[in-house]
């Protein structure tokens, strides 16, 4: 056996810039991968041993020993690549990429977790007497291993009430046991031979043979809403837990994964392990933990999940691959999808990338031939697509302080009055996106954001949605101090409800907003609550559009369709279309047809032209057609320089030398500094340049240069964002 050299290499969970060189005690074999304890600063913290060389001419007297971290788990080598590509890429310190993998909290053991199992009472051998089912639970307890009772019902084939009343009649002891985590097996065969169409099957039998080949492959699975793509896709799990290779799934709002979950137990039997910011610490750990040692197979996920130590990943799927929500815009700012398919080549797995409305830069990879291609051009059972009808605002508007239309009031009053349910999607949280004052015209700002402030009506707030600072209502306006003079401009999805609530006094109404649904637990309950038909009008902002599933749901409204075409966003077009189509999708299905109503201004706005004619790929070929010229994504690269400041003098000074230090050459083009369309985020002031080149030059050797010729002092901070989907 080959001794570990004497001083290695570790990387910290920390922004820093490269690992550290230790000293190995002697006698302690380390590999990389292996967590590790190093002193820092007066501090004994952990790292990882990385595969960077130590340096060789570093004095052994400058090398502080490391200490062993028993009972942590190994990050394996793909993980390691997969850390040191994205910082390369991202140009952010490996350390802070591998915090995303390892954070402090997560290393803490957690507590066993103890429960109530159950033994045979003591003495007790007379068994005659006892009824069938009794005999059973005893004859299971023969071996002297105590159960809990679930274990113990499901094991011996009995109800509840046998168990208990056994013990009440104490045939049975408790004694205390430790309760295995809830990660069960997944069962590929639990549900039978699942009931696949023809074109379902195929696409299935393709991805099932992708996870079995143990390779690298990238497949787009695209289909219409409603197509069955989500029970597609399951069977290429199922394959994975044949092979007893983990699976990972991504999904852009785990706020939505309640109705997924659901189908995923139907299918395998058990609940997947999930991850998400609004676990508890305990229970992270203990998710940790379990993907680490291979004990969870299947994970659900935000894009964090992306960095979990899986020690044999044989999946990926992305779901909503065009989701904007997948890009990390703070810390380490990547895009979940991208990274996805880098770490899927790192672990020589299979990734999916799914999408009723794909993005054009996946599409364009398709188009390639760099991704496989899978379709499913129907709704699954015969189902019909909704009709999708636009109502000309300028012909037919609404009343006088209203905001729906006469003929969508109508519309929802004919569901209504046929027991159906109805929706109205609105793209706005609050009462109303500006309050101003009547007599004035004076507009509540946000004091630390170059934002409007948005009325919370029920809360008596007005709101930032960028930085979070609220403050109340003022009965005068501060500007003019004129008394009852504010006024709410636009609607909010509050006053969408407000007047919802005039229009149908009857309906049983439901919110569906970010900030009103209270997390996964309480869009579980809104999701059970119109399955249960509990409610006849749900009135959402974009949470409603992704994913759902109600099958009594045969009409949605669009309040203000035109929301998002305004502007110089890149993709405002794209992200409209894929926006309105998914909320589209929501209406009918196979024993309901649907209607899909479009309140807007520009009937003949190519976006409303392809919802209406169904053409969305027609739509699509348009925007590629318009952006090849221009060299801009995905027929070419863009990386943002995001300069950030208390000090304006300052923040501008740095943004002009960025400015006049900016890379030049044939296919490269430099626009800016210019201030953002946030010219200040949560009291910072902030300047943008945009690189754009061409699709074969590369971006991350021209910003690190160009990032070396000015440095930024301590006071200004310089974020860079490689494929920025955002332009605020």
């Amino acid at each position: 056996m080959t001794r570990a050299p004497d001083r290695v290499s570790v990387l910290l969970p920390f922004p820093l810039g490269a690992p550290f060189d230790y000293r190995r005690p002697a006698g302690m074999d380390v590999a990389p991968g292996d967590v590790v304890l190093v002193p820092l600063q007066g501090k004994s913290v952990h790292g990882v041993v990385w595969d960077t060389a130590p340096d060789p001419d570093l004095p052994p007297g400058k090398l502080k020993a490391l200490a062993p971290a028993p009972g942590l788990p190994h990050l394996a080598a793909p993980l390691r690549r997969f850390i040191d590509w994205v910082a390369a890429y991202t140009l952010s310190p490996p350390g802070e990429v591998l915090a995303m993998a390892i954070r402090a909290p997560l290393l803490v053991a957690p507590p066993a977790r103890l429960g109530t199992g159950w033994l045979p009472a003591e003495g007790m051998v007379e068994t005659e007497s006892l009824t069938p089912a009794r005999r059973r639970v005893l004859e299971v307890l023969a071996d002297g291993r105590a159960r809990g009772l679930a274990d113990l019902i499901r094991e011996a084939g009995v109800g509840p009430g046998v168990a208990r009343a056994m013990a009440d009649r104490g045939l049975l002891r408790p004694v205390a046991i430790t309760r295995p985590d809830a990660f069960g097996r997944p069962d590929p065969d639990y549900a039978g031979a699942p009931t696949l169409s023809p074109q379902q099957a195929e696409a299935a039998t393709t991805l099932a043979a992708a996870v079995h080949d143990h390779a690298f492959s990238v497949t787009l699975l695209d289909g219409v809403t409603g197509s069955g793509k989500t029970e597609t896709y399951l069977e290429a799990v199922a394959e994975a837990v044949r092979q007893g290779r983990q699976s990972l799934i991504l999904l852009p709002e785990i706020a939505l994964s309640a109705q997924w979950l659901d189908r995923f137990a139907r299918r395998f039997g058990v609940a997947p392990a999930v991850w998400h910011s609004d676990l508890s610490p305990a229970v992270r750990r203990r998710t940790w933990r379990a993907v680490a040692s291979g004990q969870a197979p299947v994970v659900v996920g935000a894009r964090s999940a992306l960095f979990l130590p899986f020690p044999a990943l044989g999946l990926i799927v992305v779901d909503e691959e065009h989701e904007t929500a997948f890009k990390q815009e703070e810390g380490v700012i990547y895009h979940a999808r991208d990274m996805a398919v880098v770490r899927a080549r790192m672990e020589t797995a299979p990734i999916v990338l799914v999408s009723a409305t794909p993005s054009l830069e996946t599409t364009a990879n398709v188009e390639a031939g760099r991704y496989g291609h899978l379709n499913l051009p129907s709704r699954h059972g015969g189902a019909a697509l909704p009709d999708v009808i636009a109502i000309d605002q300028r012909k037919a508007p609404p009343e006088r302080g209203r905001f729906l239309s006469p003929p969508l009031v109508d519309a929802i009053a004919e569901t209504l009055a046929r027991g159906e349910q109805a929706m109205l999607f609105l793209n706005r949280r609050g009462y109303a996106p500006l309050t101003l004052c009547r007599h004035c015209g004076h507009r509540f700002a946000c004091k630390n954001c170059t934002a409007w402030l948005v009325e919370h009506r029920r809360r008596r707030l007005l709101q930032c949605h960028h930085c979070g600072h609220t403050e109340g209502v003022p009965k005068a306006c501060p500007a003019c101090d004129t008394e009852d003079s504010l006024t709410a401009v636009g609607p909010g999805v509050e006053r969408i409800t407000e007047e919802a609530a005039l229009l149908f006094p009857d309906a049983r109404l439901l919110v569906m907003a970010s900030d009103t649904l209270g997390g996964p637990e309480g869009a579980a309950r809104a999701a059970q609550a119109i399955t249960d038909r509990t409610v006849d009008l749900i009135i959402g902002t974009q949470i409603v559009a992704k994913g759902w599933h109600f099958p009594h749901l045969t009409l949605v409204g669009v309040v203000d369709a035109d929301l998002g075409l305004a502007g110089g966003d890149l993709r405002a077009g794209e992200r409209t279309l894929q926006l309105l189509h998914q909320v589209a999708g929501r209406a009918g299905r196979a024993e309901a047809p649907g209607r899909v109503l479009l309140q807007t201004f520009s009937p003949e706005h190519p976006v409303m032209k392809a919802l209406i004619g169904g053409d969305i790929a027609a739509f699509m070929e348009a925007e590629a057609a318009a952006r090849r010229p221009g060299h801009w994504p995905p027929y070419g690269r863009l990386a943002a320089l995001i300069i950030y400041g208390e000090d304006v003098m300052e923040t501008d000074r740095v943004a002009a030398a960025l400015g006049r230090a900016a890379p030049h050459g044939e296919g490269i083009e430099v626009l800016g500094p210019a201030p953002a369309p946030l010219a200040m985020l949560r009291g910072r002031h902030r300047r943008r340049l945009l690189l754009k080149t061409r699709r074969d030059i590369a971006v991350q050797p021209l910003l690190r240069e160009w990032l070396a010729r000015v440095p930024a002092p301590r006071a200004v901070r310089v974020d860079v964002d490689v494929d920025p989907v955002s332009f605020l």
